[in-house]
Formats: structure tokens, sequence, C-alpha cells
């Protein structure tokens, strides 16, 4: 009877031209009564893994259907890095994670903030994990495009992110080396770390993180959330002391939701 009353929301299929002249696929998810006439907020979703799909599940974590049944368009791109659209495709993601997927996510975002129904002035970007890191390398790089941000265990410095993960072989990978190493593709990714642009940093930040995540370990984003708060920006740290890289707990979703659109509703709806 629960599942009777529940509308679900519009999904559509995008093809979006990138920067470097191809075809990306983006998911737009629309509010439920969908009204074209309407100017909505929208949202970036910053896929983690980096090499994860973006697909259709249900999950009470970054579910983009409750997400848009509050009123905001979702888009969710595949940018590089990716699976299911080639090795090439998936593999360009690594030693360049500040790049062309970083480049495909603004090609996205701003494709779609050109319709009618979008307010380009009202925009967020969201994500966990190396979504959380791309939330951060953009509160840096995203020339006044984003109201809000909100990063999930997200990376926040390449260097100490090294030091203290529990996965040394993926960051051995992705950023092709240690930060000692003279590879220039390594050099290059630490050179791009987010914590390098944190003197750009302007926006109000929201920053999830658990006290068990030795993955990309809890003090990253701690680190985030002193520097965002040492610089006088709008910052909120949310830290869950029995969730590791992931929010498990139904009781701890249920905080995790209502914090998540409480900063999305007091920075992207705060006009209506």
């Amino acid at each position: 009877s629960v599942y009777d009353r529940v509308k679900m929301c519009p999904v559509e299929k995008r093809w979006v031209a990138t920067t470097d002249g191809k075809r990306m696929l983006v998911w737009v998810i629309l509010p439920p009564d969908f009204d074209p006439a309407r100017k909505y907020p929208a949202l970036l979703y910053c896929q983690g893994g980096p090499q994860s799909v973006v697909s259709q599940f249900w999950s009470y974590r970054w579910n983009f259907q409750l997400m848009a049944s509050q009123g905001y368009v979702v888009v969710a791109p595949n940018r590089r890095g990716l699976p299911s659209f080639g090795q090439e495709w998936l593999d360009q993601i690594s030693g360049d994670y500040s790049g062309q997927n970083i480049r495909d996510y603004l090609s996205a975002i701003d494709d779609v903030a050109r319709e009618p129904w979008v307010d380009a002035d009202r925009l967020g970007c969201v994500g966990a994990s190396y979504g959380g890191y791309s939330t951060f390398f953009l509160a840096g790089n995203h020339d006044k495009r984003f109201k809000a941000f909100i990063a999930h265990c997200g990376i926040y410095d390449f260097e100490s992110m090294y030091g203290s993960t529990e996965e040394l072989w993926f960051v051995n990978n992705d950023y092709k080396g240690s930060y000692w190493s003279k590879d220039p593709v390594a050099v290059r990714s630490y050179a791009n770390s987010p914590h390098k642009f944190i003197e750009k940093w302007d926006t109000p930040i929201l920053i999830f993180t658990g006290m068990k995540d030795y993955r990309i370990p809890y003090t990253q984003s701690l680190e985030a959330f002193t520097a965002a708060r040492h610089r006088g920006i709008p910052s909120r740290l949310v830290a869950f002391e029995d969730e590791n890289h992931q929010v498990f707990k139904p009781q701890n979703s249920l905080v995790w939701n209502r914090e998540f659109f409480a900063w999305l509703d007091k920075y992207l709806k705060a006009e209506e």
C-alpha cells in the first residue's frame, strides 16, 4: 500500500557533446509531476569508484528517485572512467583525475542548465568517494557555477591519502605512483590535489564521513572541513562513529538524508 502511493520520477536519456568531440550518455531524472513551465534547481551527481557504473538501482544511499522527488533535476553523467563504453573510455581516468572527466562533468551540467526548466542560478554538486574528490576539486574549479556542495568520504589531500589508505595498490594505479615519484603523470596527479585549490573555495559545503573509513580515511574529510572553516566558508561536518566508507545502518541513513536535503534546501531553495 505504501508503494502504491509512490509517484516515480521521469528518467530521460541524453547525449551530450564532450570537449574532446565525443558523445557522453547523461541520465536526467526529473521531479514527479514535472512542469516544463517551471524552473527547478539542479544537482550534478558525481559517481564514485571511479570505475563504477551509473545505473538504475534501489538503495537508501544516493537514490536518484529520492533526490528528484524533493524537487531537484538530477544530472548523472557517464563521464570518463565509467564502464559500458569501451576500455579506452574506462581507462582514461587513471592518471587524469583532474582532467577530461572533470570537463565531462561540466559539459553535462552546462548542457542541462541551458534548458528553460532549469534555474542556472541554483545548481548543486554532490558525490561520494571519487565523487567526493570530484566535489572537493570542483569547489576550487567551478567558475561560480554551483551554489552548494556535498562531499561524502572524498579525497582532499593526495599526499596524506597516499600515506593512510588501506588500498595502496589502488592509488598507485590511479595516481600512477607515490608523491615522491618523478613520473610526470604522478607529478601531475599530486599537483592537482583538491587541497591545492583551497584558496579558491567560496561556496557552502556539507561534508559526510564515517569514522571507520580506512579506504578514504575519515581524516580526509576532517582536513577539508578544517580548511573550509578556516577560510570562513559556510560548512558542516557530519561524522558517523559507527559507519565506514558507506552508510549502511537504516537509522543512520535517515540522519544522512535529513542532513543532505536540509543543506540543499537551505542553499538551493531559499528563494522559493
